[in-house]
């Protein structure tokens, strides 16, 4: 079984923490250091642990952030010794996102400083969501530096919807201030960067679906491979709710000429049990057509109403008077961020985002099953 997460910081991490502290810094409290973390350490859970180390290092530190900062950039990997890395480096992102409120420029350093070693996605995000504009001028000179893993904080501190981290309200309501960074990285030599300006795309897509699709269309016109991947990938979301002009973005228009056919192979399913069914798409037009298909089960809900959930199904093109066959099957088994209801529920085919044909079938429970 593998070790919890929170395993990941420890009476090791302090230990090195110290160790590391104390050589960067003579004045240093090892032992009360220590006295102040181990303790406690053992009954927190991950980011409770490195905020504990963070605590410390607050209470050990002197108390002018600058000073502070140079002790802790001293414990940075160097060519000349190894210095702190990995899990140890949460609590410093903890550190300064706390206290270098007030000193922007000395906090973004470090961060810039740290981010070879460890990501720095938590700390620079309340120095954003504090003071933005400031902020964001000095992050959008890390576009073009010769490390990586600077590049990449650029896009990814930025994200207005960054998974585990704080959101940045001001940039979901409006995400202009960033799209020049995210401009200056599309072409970037690194697939980890590129990922991350896809990825932040996507987080402005759910609440700025246009401006999005805007953007892909400007930057697809004669795009590299990669560039073409990267925008793409930015309208995944896009394209799975099927807004036209993402889908249009990737040549998949409107269908007029390709009809559909719908079975089930049975209107009733018992839990756990699969939805079999086929599709059959005849394109009846003069050229090839594109095809992107999705489906979309509509679920039960308690209150009887139906919530529907797209599925990914496949990419073809169908050539003129050619007509293609296809099988599904979709599985009903527990899972834990779904609650299933017995009764109605709705199979939906959609072509390049376009409702094109439906099914109603039963889903039933085991004690009906049974009964």
């Amino acid at each position: 079984m593998a070790e919890p997460l929170k395993h990941l910081i420890g009476a090791h991490t302090a230990r090195d923490t110290a160790n590391a502290v104390a050589r960067a810094w003579g004045k240093f409290d090892h032992q009360g250091f220590l006295a102040d973390t181990l303790p406690a350490l053992e009954t927190l859970e991950l980011m409770q642990r490195g905020q504990c180390i963070a605590d410390a290092l607050h209470r050990h530190l002197p108390e002018d952030f600058g000073s502070a900062a140079a002790i802790l950039h001293a414990c940075l990997p160097t060519p000349n010794h190894t210095g702190l890395s990995g899990w140890a480096l949460l609590s410093f992102n903890q550190y300064i996102a706390a206290h270098g409120r007030g000193e922007l420029k000395t906090a973004l350093g470090l961060l810039k400083a740290l981010t070879p070693h460890f990501t720095a996605e938590f700390g620079i995000r309340p120095l954003i969501a504090e003071e933005q504009e400031a902020a964001l001028a000095i992050i959008s000179d890390w576009v073009t530096d010769a490390n990586h893993h600077v590049r990449r904080l650029a896009s990814e501190g930025t994200r207005p919807r960054l998974p585990w981290a704080m959101r940045l309200p001001a940039l979901v309501k409006d995400p202009s201030p960033i799209l020049p960074i995210l401009e200056a990285l599309i072409d970037d030599d690194e697939d980890y960067v590129r990922r991350s300006v896809a990825n932040s795309l996507n987080d402005i897509a759910k609440d700025h679906p246009d401006l999005v699709a805007d953007f892909v269309e400007r930057h697809k016109d004669g795009a590299s491979k990669h560039r073409l991947w990267l925008l793409k990938h930015a309208s995944r979301t896009l394209i799975k709710k099927g807004h036209g002009k993402a889908l249009a973005n990737f040549g998949f228009a409107a269908l007029t000429d390709v009809t559909v056919t719908l079975a089930l192979t049975s209107e009733r399913v018992t839990f756990p049990g699969d939805l079999g069914f086929e599709i059959s798409l005849s394109n009846n037009g003069s050229a090839a057509r594109p095809v992107l298909i999705d489906y979309a089960i509509h679920h039960k809900k308690k209150d009887g109403a139906l919530s529907p959930k797209v599925f990914k199904g496949r990419s073809l093109t169908i050539a003129a008077g050619e007509s293609v066959m296809m099988a599904k099957r979709h599985a009903f088994r527990p899972i834990t961020t779904r609650a299933y209801n017995a009764g109605g529920h709705r199979l939906e085919i959609l072509l390049n985002g376009t409702s094109v044909a439906s099914a109603d079938f039963d889903l039933v429970m085991p004690q009906e099953a049974t009964a």
